[in-house]
């Protein structure tokens, strides 16, 4: 049997606790409180939950970004722990970020060939001739120009620079996203359209995302089951329709009738 794309279990990130060499020992911070969850290959799960849930320190953790103060994380069918010895590039390889602010996560200073061409080159190993070829295949399936390969972040909208950068992720061969609010900075009409493309991109690549959301209407809109975080917990976990419809937890209930209508897929 193959192995989820993402298996989460007890996980838990605690900041700060510990003694100070003068005063009162250090308050610890539970972030994330034995989660358990999994995301299954061709799978987009969404996480929901407000501002300090907990959701971008289990994001963070999953790309190696943190280290989990205790229980078990597997990316891939690997053990987290392995592939944190291995080093940035491992984790590279098996999973990707694509973070909120699209302009900002890419670097001012690189064309986007440069951008591309990095992942291309130590995560995915193509040579030179590859990279150019692979390039070019990556800015047609998220429908940008081949031109832009010469141009700098700033000249991009909110909508392309976020294109470019999911062109990065996928430059690494990596094939589970994490997608951190990745249309929340953007209009209305560009969140419609960069939504078709995660969902087209899926299907073609064989795709697994966890979509990081507080946008319940998004949520509904792209995820096969979502994931609602409160005080660092998983409270409650179920397909988007019977989630809305007849939510179990308190504080999913209110986060359903606090939202605008949901109107169904």
């Amino acid at each position: 049997m193959t192995a989820d794309a993402i298996e989460i279990r007890d996980l838990s990130k605690r900041f700060g606790g510990g003694k100070r060499l003068f005063g009162r020992p250090r308050h610890a911070v539970d972030a994330v409180k034995s989660v358990s969850l999994t995301l299954r290959h061709g799978e987009t799960l969404a996480l929901v939950g407000e501002s300090g849930s907990g959701k971008s320190t289990l994001a963070r953790m999953l790309v190696g970004l943190e280290t989990p103060t205790s229980g078990s994380l597997a990316i891939g069918g690997r053990d987290a722990g392995v592939l944190r010895r291995e080093g940035p590039k491992a984790f590279g390889r098996m999973i990707q970020y694509v973070f909120q602010d699209p302009v900002a996560s890419l670097n001012p200073r690189k064309t986007v060939r440069d951008i591309l061409e990095t992942p291309l080159a130590l995560l995915a190993g193509q040579e030179p001739a590859r990279r150019r070829v692979r390039m070019e295949e990556l800015l047609d399936a998220v429908r940008m120009p081949v031109d832009a390969l010469s141009r700098y972040p700033h000249e991009f909208s909110g909508g392309q620079a976020q294109r470019i950068a999911i062109a990065r992720a996928l430059a690494a061969e990596a094939r589970i996203l994490v997608l951190d609010e990745p249309v929340s900075a953007l209009d209305v009409s560009v969140q419609a359209q960069v939504l078709l493309l995660l969902r087209d991109l899926k299907a073609r690549f064989g795709l697994s995302y966890l979509f990081i959301s507080h946008d319940l209407a998004l949520v509904e809109a792209i995820s096969d089951r979502v994931a609602v975080m409160y005080f660092g917990e998983i409270v409650e976990t179920a397909p988007p329709a019977r989630l809305f419809a007849d939510p179990g937890h308190a504080y999913t209930r209110r986060l359903v009738a606090s939202a605008p209508r949901i109107s169904g897929k």
